[in-house]
């Protein structure tokens, strides 16, 4: 195998989730890219750390200062979503069923890890909340110990504002056997149950 097909190989597989083989059928594919694709595959990986970064604002990924969301005016300045991953943004957007604004942490809190409440950019957060109208903090942590625990700790450092303090509903998904589910999504599908009309 051509030296340059084997680096390019080694390159797919420096990606999440890609084998020996799936690496194989990528860079295969690439050799039949014509010399336009070429150019604009090989652009997008190499400009993708120089012009994507963080919004000084809330740590959306963005070209410019200031995220399509933060420069969005329309939206419901009274709501903020918390999350702690970048995608999960995208996910609520495509969905297009919230309109308020949202913040990136940079970890959750986990002890365990190493990271401490002041490892995950809190300060950022408190600072943007305390300078903005806000009246709703939404946490959209996955439901595990570490969320739990980081929504706690933030809303006992705001414990003195006047917010209300959400986080998503969760619990037994549709489908699902009983047996296989965890006992912190059971807790909280037991703690957030609906009356039946």
């Amino acid at each position: 195998m051509p030296e340059s097909l084997k680096r390019l190989i080694e390159s797919f597989k420096m990606l999440p989730g890609i084998g020996e083989k799936t690496a194989e059928r990528l860079a295969f594919s690439v050799l039949n890219f014509d010399d336009e694709q070429i150019e604009f595959f090989s652009n997008s990986v190499f400009n993708i750390n120089k012009k994507v970064k963080k919004c000084s604002r809330c740590n959306v990924l963005t070209d410019g200062d200031i995220c399509f969301v933060c420069s969005d005016e329309n939206r419901n300045s009274e709501l903020l979503c918390v999350v702690d991953d970048v995608k999960n943004v995208f996910v609520f957007e495509k969905m297009g069923m919230f309109n308020g604004y949202y913040h990136v942490l940079d970890a959750l809190i986990s002890p365990l890890d190493g990271i401490n409440p002041e490892d995950i950019g809190l300060e950022k957060l408190i600072d943007r909340i305390e300078s903005s109208n806000f009246k709703e903090i939404i946490f959209a942590f996955n439901p595990s110990i570490e969320g739990e625990t980081t929504a706690m700790y933030i809303k006992r450092v705001l414990a003195d504002s006047n917010l209300k303090f959400t986080r998503l509903a969760s619990g037994v998904p549709m489908g699902s056997n009983m047996e296989y589910i965890d006992s912190l999504t059971l807790e909280r599908a037991l703690a957030d149950r609906k009356i039946i009309e």
